[in-house]
């Protein structure tokens, strides 16, 4: 399971670290593809796989279906991890998540998520994130 919160720094190359924890989980190679609330999602090839059947029983006649493949299998690319633990982020996803230096790479169960720092502090600010809030919806769903 990918959990924790990690603070790294994107090189002017475009690359980062990933923490050695996330790289056992999410092995040599994985996929990066754009994630909801402008951060980018990282997943394992087998939960990558495992999703791409999820999204294969969407209905093709439904526009918004059509448009969250595009957004989410366009954008998406192959990572590999070098021999320093680091990954390289495509431009455009850079630009995407406005990964500029400082970054936050956090795990969300099945999969990473990397913020910018201005992201994800805005995220975290968010007065709909309350503890409380957060309580009723488990609840609501429940958890």
């Amino acid at each position: 399971m990918l959990i924790g919160e990690y603070k790294h720094v994107v090189d002017n190359k475009g690359r980062v670290t990933l923490p050695s924890k996330f790289r056992e989980e999410l092995g040599e190679r994985f996929i990066l593809t754009k994630g909801l609330d402008n951060c980018l999602f990282g997943y394992s090839l087998k939960e990558w796989a495992v999703l791409e059947e999820k999204l294969k029983k969407l209905p093709l006649t439904s526009k918004d279906a059509r448009a969250f493949l595009r957004f989410f299998f366009a954008g998406a690319c192959e990572c590999e991890v070098d021999k320093q633990g680091r990954i390289l982020i495509p431009q455009n996803l850079r630009e995407y998540a406005n990964l500029q230096k400082e970054v936050f790479i956090i795990g969300v169960m099945t999969r990473i998520e990397i913020w910018s720092e201005e992201n994800w502090q805005r995220e975290m600010a968010d007065e709909s994130l309350s503890v409380e809030k957060i309580a009723q919806k488990m609840e609501e769903l429940g958890i």
